[in-house]
């Protein structure tokens, strides 16, 4: 269980907007369902490697339906460098042919329809509909899921779990901020080994660096 006061949480939230005021998206994408697939993309891959991959990516295939027509072993060599391209090329290939005969080409707003999609779990559900529709709703990443931790924001491991921890205690016009933010935070100075704890802004309100255990 989470015990937090009012006085220090509102201390964070606001350290965090002054040192990062620009939330955006770090994929890059035009079309609604390019973001869906760069998505899936990233898992256990760089923001940057995915960006160099789908920057030809969606030149050679336009359009839903040239996904969908893909020929599979060609599409997981397009989508090699960013890992674990079996599965990847797999579900892009069949969300494709999935959003053209259930949503007509559409993407779905609602979460359970998203998560229906091949490859896709709450997270990739969670970034579609926080940029693309401005729904808030928080993305639970790995560094999302370490900073809040060290933070003593959440207590858990279980993405899931954290998702509505941070939910519970986040205003929810700071959901939206939050994802990019806190992946910023994680990247710059919280990182997994070695945090910066004595350059960090937010070490006098942290858990982890108060307690010389930044886990």
């Amino acid at each position: 269980m989470i015990i937090m006061t009012k006085k220090k949480l509102q201390t964070i939230i606001e350290l965090i907007d002054a040192h990062y005021p620009d939330t955006v998206c770090y994929l890059e994408y035009e079309k609604d369902y390019e973001l869906l697939f760069a998505t899936i993309l990233s898992a256990q891959c760089t923001d940057e490697r995915v960006n160099q991959v789908t920057k030809g990516l969606f030149k050679k295939y336009p359009d839903l339906e040239s996904f969908a027509a893909s020929d599979i072993k060609e599409l997981e060599q397009d989508v090699k460098p960013t890992g674990f391209y079996h599965n990847k090329a797999l579900h892009i290939k069949e969300a494709a042919a999935e959003l053209l005969s259930r949503f007509n080409g559409k993407i779905p707003c609602g979460i359970d329809e998203l998560t229906s999609l091949p490859g896709v779990g709450r997270k990739t559900a969670n970034v579609v509909r926080s940029h693309v529709f401005r729904e808030p709703g928080i993305v639970v990443d790995t560094h999302v899921k370490r900073v809040s931790r060290r933070l003593g924001l959440t207590d858990t491991l279980d993405p899931v779990k954290a998702e509505y921890e941070l939910m519970d205690i986040l205003p929810r016009d700071h959901w939206i901020p939050w994802n990019t933010q806190i992946i910023k935070h994680g990247r710059e100075i919280c990182r997994a080994r070695k945090p910066e704890c004595a350059k960090c802004f937010l070490a006098e309100v942290c858990e982890s660096a108060q307690g010389g255990n930044c886990i």
